[in-house]
């Protein structure tokens, strides 16, 4: 029998190793109170931020995303995005400097419901990065990611789309206006995991994407667009998530209207809730081990996605550990 060398066998192992342990594309759904802000941190070590919850408060949200930053690694945020202007998403950016740098600000434009300015302390962060105003079909350079902006401005991407059979009878809404229909909206691929986040884009921006041809495609992983705190067209079922994230806070957003339509997507597995829904009581609610929060009085937990390029993920809930794979 031929002998292999130790030093040879421990080569081996060591060269092997990355192949048993490849990297993952880790999503960190940071509870803002009654929204979140998403941490994209890529495996090539680069970080994507997605919103930056509100000031004040002591720096609580800048705190939880940088928490939720040195769990995965994240010393710097490559790319911070605004979806919108709305404190509940844009407020925390001066908060968010003090603790993590940011090389690069992106953002629909100056805000709409404000004389078509930007908040003086937005503009004075951005002004220390490079700042960039985006537009439907623009790509986030995030090496090894595919990050395509889909909506931005109230302009939406064009080009064909799926087949969606779930748009039939389904028309705009009147009374839609403000920042909400400004939001950007994104479509994120890791090989064949894709996720899809719609910011607070309403009604007739989701309606914009998905009819009559699905902009979406199929996805993995969808997050409720505006909290959850209007309903859908029913045309988001063309997009068949495996799992959905509902960004509500106990007492915002979390509709149970909006619960009830979302958990009819056809091929659903399960809806993860940063909080337990008041208004959706025990009938539109996920079981506990799915929601983050439980109670009003919380300590922020976070929802956590790790995914691989096969289109296999995990979901991770840090209040009590409960993870499952899909």
């Amino acid at each position: 029998m031929r002998h292999v060398p130790l030093f040879a066998l421990l080569f081996s192992l060591a060269a092997a190793a990355p192949l048993r342990a490849a990297k993952t594309l880790d999503i960190y759904f940071v509870d803002t109170e009654g929204g979140q802000a998403t941490l994209i941190a890529a495996p090539s070590g680069q970080a994507l931020l997605i919103d930056t919850g509100y000031a004040g408060n002591s720096g609580r949200d800048a705190d939880r995303i940088a928490a939720a930053a040195k769990a995965a690694g994240v010393k710097k945020i490559d790319y911070l995005l605004l979806t919108h202007h709305h404190p509940d998403h844009a407020g925390g950016v001066p908060s968010l400097l003090e603790r993590l740098p940011v090389l690069n600000f992106l953002d629909h434009g100056p805000n709409v419901e404000s004389a078509n300015q930007y908040d003086p302390a937005y503009a004075q962060a951005y002004a220390k990065g490079s700042h960039q105003v985006i537009k439907p079909g623009d790509a986030i350079p995030v090496k090894g990611l595919d990050i395509k902006i889909l909506a931005a401005g109230g302009k939406f991407i064009g080009g064909p789309g799926d087949a969606n059979p779930h748009c039939a009878g389904l028309a705009p809404v009147e009374g839609e206006s403000g920042e909400n229909p400004h939001s950007a909206a994104l479509l994120i691929q890791f090989g064949k995991f894709r996720f899809a986040n719609l910011g607070d884009l309403m009604y007739n921006g989701e309606l914009a994407l998905e009819c009559p041809e699905n902009k979406l495609g199929k996805v993995d992983l969808y997050i409720t667009t505006h909290h959850a705190t209007h309903v859908p067209p029913k045309s988001v079922h063309g997009a068949a998530p495996k799992v959905i994230v509902m960004n509500n806070g106990a007492r915002k957003g979390g509709s149970p209207d909006a619960w009830r339509l979302l958990r009819q997507s056809p091929g659903l597995a399960d809806i993860w809730q940063l909080h337990f829904s008041v208004a959706g009581g025990k009938d539109a609610n996920a079981p506990d081990a799915f929601i983050a929060n439980v109670d009003e009085r919380d300590q922020g937990q976070y929802i956590k996605v790790s995914a691989s390029e096969d289109g296999s993920f995990t979901v991770f809930n840090q209040r009590n550990k409960y993870t499952k794979r899909y």
